[in-house]
């Protein structure tokens, strides 16, 4: 739904693939957020989630990030759980850092995201109920331990982005409920189930 009230902020973000982003480029209201917060998007423009294909399309970051500032974004969000965990957290908190520096917008990434959101509810161990190929599910695992989470048990469909891109959201939902179960029944004891990928 496009907005036609004046925001009072505009979050820029920026969607892995072509698909994944919201309104063509023009304000949009989220039913999540509340009404006079609107997003900006734009894409960019993953083909793999492969550590090269993560590198690759990082080589277009900054572009992205100069594209939402200049429509008026006032902090921008990189989105996709396995661009965050294949650059490394290190990596993610000086991306962070620098895009407030040298482009002058905070930023943020899905990874710190899940991060803040699990520190705020006190999670301490999770199930991780993935579609993700081992590669990526591996880089996961280092990303949550650096951030004092222990993943104590992680499902795999082996998927890639192509795979993930070419799913309905049906598809995705079904397959979501099924791995969630799947990692719930091997930890129980966990404190919370992530669903990386989603639907």
């Amino acid at each position: 739904m496009t907005t036609t009230n004046s925001p009072s902020y505009i979050w820029g973000v920026i969607a892995p693939a072509q698909g994944d982003e919201a309104g063509g480029g023009s304000l949009q209201s989220e039913p999540l957020l509340p009404p006079e917060v609107v997003t900006l998007s734009n894409v960019l423009g993953i083909e793999d989630y492969t550590t090269q294909g993560v590198e690759d399309a990082m080589g277009r970051y900054s572009g992205c990030v100069q594209d939402l500032v200049s429509r008026g974004a006032q902090r921008v969000s990189l989105n996709g759980i396995p661009i965050s965990v294949q650059l490394g957290r290190q990596r993610v908190l000086e991306l962070i850092e620098d895009t407030e520096k040298t482009l002058g917008v905070p930023g943020d990434t899905a990874g710190e995201a899940v991060v803040a959101a699990m520190h705020h509810m006190g999670v301490k161990k999770i199930a991780v109920g993935s579609r993700w190929a081992d590669q990526v599910n591996d880089a996961l695992i280092k990303y949550l331990d650096h951030a004092g989470i222990e993943v104590l048990t992680v499902t795999s469909r082996g998927q890639w982005a192509q795979q993930a891109f070419s799913m309905s959201i049906e598809m995705g939902v079904k397959l979501s409920f099924e791995l969630g179960r799947e990692a719930m029944k091997h930890a129980p004891q966990a404190d919370a189930l992530f669903l990386p990928g989603g639907a």
